[in-house]
């Protein structure tokens, strides 16, 4: 996408949108980790200090976060990765989810959910029969294994996690939040729900979720870590752990097996090749060029809905279809419209394609060619909004993930995320292990013929995506994501083009306001086509604007934020050959950027 002369990064740009910048851009030349919460950035920033890389720091805050935010995430849920190898220059991605049970049918659980003939429902996200094989844990092993620095044993690795868990820590405001309001779904889910609850013997039971500041514990989750450092993948995935997941699923209905679960210890994480597509944007710290490369997860994960939007952007204003967006004309109506209309086709596409590429043919080349991609462009109208939507739209746009970049000083970067999807996953906790289990299951379609049909031993549509951007020479430009469901490729597109297009620094791009499309919750058969949720700091002549154009807007403005997702940036550039990382971190979290 051709830009304008001033679509330059600027590191003390902060005037936009009058959504001034909260936070400053966090430098430094040995490495940073960026991520949701600051206990678990600190738990990383150690793991850097003790010699361990930016993979071995990524599974430290993988952990801590577990820790400190288990309604967002947790080793009873997944992960995927991207990782750039600095010697080589080469980024390796790694799919960590988990397998639906293998003896589990379409006819089984549409007989289950006492669906009839024609019914196109979804798995509830509270059921048993949601939850897939957790791939989390052997991701993290994996993870340090294929990617990590060799001076650290996961031990080491997962010791601060392990010390939060045992000795306690101070609950965060957003982290507490979101336990009170699942309070009582822990406590429905799980014969074992005193595990995730703070003791108090003036509660119902004795227990409740932690408030704001106060002290909780997770002794039987640190028990977990132990078993893991100690063992591996076959300590957590056979065993009493592997045991103790088949007893309490298999008791509230699933078709879970412990050999579903050694299974997939045996296969491990599937390596994968990531998916990029080139983007005209304005590179800082290549030496050639303004164009980048953008890379994400390629299905089973959505990580295709921001390249495919990416690319009809630039075919639109190839087409004339849309002028050369300056800085000036930050999230106007015009930019607004273009950036809605190409997700709403990209989440179209994706909504019907993405599956497991293993059991499906999934055309990942195809969809995002230019020659599909400038066919695809052609359904946009820059008067209104259109009718696009031939195989269905996102739903769905929880943010109940983290996401978090790490850097070091030898240059490599990871980007990481893992995720329970819907807030604690199904809230279902194995006796004595302090984790609750995911419910990615619950993406299945489950109608005959669909692509992403639910069937045995079947990867489901995924929402978490990581992403990175690399520069013409193979060099590391930026290490970023954005977590919250379907909102995910929404942030990915917005951040990029808040860096690339209109010349923001990191802070300032995760700062700026943000749209999302398509919030309709699954399990309530809602799709709102056209509604499009805008956040406090667009101007209401952009909002009035949208809604002559046919957009059901809607802004959100405190705690309801939290739809447009949390994010995190590490930028890298080059001052007189020195390298130099800049780190953002999203103000919508509790998060923070800290520097080595």
């Amino acid at each position: 996408m051709a830009l304008g002369a001033n679509a330059v990064y600027q590191s003390d740009r902060a005037e936009f949108s009058s959504f001034p910048s909260r936070r400053s851009t966090v430098h430094s030349t040995k490495g940073i980790v960026a991520c949701t919460q600051p206990l678990a950035a600190a738990a990383g920033q150690r793991i850097l200090r003790e010699g361990g890389n930016a993979a071995d720091a990524a599974v430290a805050v993988a952990a801590a976060l577990n820790v400190t935010e288990p309604g967002s995430t947790g080793i009873g849920g997944d992960m995927f990765c991207l990782f750039y190898d600095a010697k080589s220059n080469k980024i390796h991605a790694m799919n960590g989810s988990g397998r639906y049970p293998a003896n589990a049918t379409l006819a089984d659980v549409r007989r289950d959910l006492n669906m009839k003939p024609g019914d196109k429902g979804t798995i509830p996200l509270k059921s048993a029969l949601a939850v897939t094989v957790p791939g989390a844990a052997a991701g993290w092993v994996d993870t340090v294994e294929r990617f990590g620095s060799g001076k650290l044993s996961l031990e080491q690795i997962l010791m601060p996690a392990i010390e939060l868990a045992e000795e306690g820590f101070p609950v965060s405001e957003i982290s507490s939040q979101g336990w009170q309001a699942s309070e009582q779904l822990i406590r429905e889910a799980s014969p074992n729900f005193r595990e995730m609850l703070k003791e108090d013997p003036l509660a119902k039971d004795g227990v409740r979720a932690p408030r704001p500041g106060e002290i909780m514990k997770n002794p039987t989750l640190a028990k977990t870590f132990r078993t893991l450092a100690a063992e591996g993948k076959k300590g957590f995935y056979e065993g009493r752990i592997g045991e103790e997941i088949v007893k309490v699923l298999r008791d509230l209905g699933s078709y879970m097996t412990l050999d579903d679960l050694k299974n997939h210890a045996a296969q491990g994480s599937q390596g994968v090749e990531a998916i990029s597509l080139t983007f005209n944007g304005q590179n800082i710290s290549a030496k050639q060029g303004n164009e980048v490369r953008v890379w994400e997860h390629p299905p089973n994960g959505q990580g295709i809905v921001a390249l495919m939007a990416l690319g009809i952007l630039e075919q639109l204003e190839q087409m004339g279809k849309i002028p050369q967006f300056t800085p000036e004309q930050h999230n106007s109506a015009e930019y607004l419209h273009a950036v809605i209309e190409s997700l709403r086709i990209a989440f179209a596409d994706a909504h019907w394609w993405v599956t497991d590429p293993d059991v499906e043919k999934v055309p990942t080349k195809e969809l995002i060619s230019r020659e599909y991609l400038a066919e695809r462009a052609k359904l946009f109208d820059p008067a209104k909004a259109s009718d696009i939507l031939d195989h269905g739209s996102p739903a769905h746009n929880h943010c109940d993930t983290v996401y978090f970049s790490v850097t070091d000083s030898e240059g490599n970067g990871i980007s990481f995320i893992n995720s329970n999807y819907a807030g604690f996953g199904t809230a279902i906790i194995p006796k004595g292990c302090g984790f609750t289990l995911q419910n990615r299951g619950a993406n299945f379609s489950l109608q005959e013929g669909h692509p992403n049909v639910l069937a045995p031993g079947k990867r489901p549509y995924h929402t978490i995506i990581p992403a990175m951007i690399t520069n013409p020479d193979g060099s590391l430009h930026t290490v970023y994501g954005v977590m919250g469901g379907f909102m995910q490729p929404q942030g990915h597109v917005q951040v990029l083009m808040n860096m690339l297009a209109f010349g923001y620094n990191p802070q300032a791009a995760l700062d700026a306001p943000r749209i999302c499309i398509g919030a309709g919750m699954p399990e309530l058969g809602k799709v709102l086509d056209r509604t499009v949720y805008v956040e406090e700091g667009i101007s209401d002549e952009t909002i009035e604007e949208l809604r002559k154009r046919g957009h059901q807007v809607h802004v959100l403005k405190g705690l309801e934020r939290a739809m447009f997702g949390r994010g995190q940036i590490i930028r890298v550039h080059y001052d007189g050959g020195q390298r130099v990382y800049s780190a953002a971190s999203d103000p919508r979290g509790d998060g923070m950027a800290i520097p080595l």
